[in-house]
């Protein structure tokens, strides 16, 4: 079963009608920090643990629950994950956090300035392979499968939807130095 799905107006319109709607970014820590929704508390992906939400008094299985990230993408997974555990109503709002901006829609701002996930990703992935071929040549040409690899892995991510690379860069320190929001903080 597909998550539902909303523009961050439509987003915007809800929260005016439901005030205290769960609005959950899962971002990293950092990225929070850097620039969220002014309603949203943020539980990263990695962390996000849907028992603990009614647990809490975040919210309940058949209540509905705005999922944000950078652009989305994070967001569907979290909805995947609260549909196993049950949740009937997880809403994925699209274009995430930069469609929020975007909309010129209330915004809290931090100090921190990290690069995003994905432009770590991307970082690390041509590092990767731009290592990889240079070995390749200067080394011994076994090398060029670490190339071959990196590759791969992109394929994979691209048609998967998952990406393991991006998992493990979220779990770096630079990415967890801000602990993550508790849902009971926002109203």
């Amino acid at each position: 079963m597909n998550p539902d799905v909303l523009t961050v107006l439509e987003l915007q319109n809800r929260l005016t009608d439901e005030p205290k709607a769960a609005v959950i970014d899962v971002r990293t820590p950092v990225e929070f920090a850097e620039v969220h929704a002014d309603r949203a508390v943020n539980l990263p992906l990695d962390r996000l643990n849907p028992a603990s939400l009614t647990q809490a008094g975040c919210t309940r299985l058949d209540q509905p629950v705005y999922l944000l990230c950078r652009s989305g993408q994070r967001a569907a997974k979290a909805a995947e994950k609260l549909q196993a555990a049950g949740y009937t109503h997880p809403v994925v709002i699209t274009g995430g956090t930069l469609a929020w901006i975007e909309a010129g829609l209330p915004v809290t701002r931090g100090p921190s300035k990290v690069i995003s996930l994905d432009r770590q990703m991307r970082i690390a992935a041509g590092s990767l392979v731009l290592g990889g071929a240079l070995l390749a040549h200067f080394v011994h040409p076994g090398f060029i499968w670490l190339a071959g690899f990196v590759g791969a892995g992109l394929i994979f991510a691209g048609v998967t939807n998952w990406c393991g690379m991006g998992l493990a860069l979220a779990k770096l320190p630079w990415n967890q130095n801000v602990p993550p929001s508790s849902c009971a903080k926002k109203p």
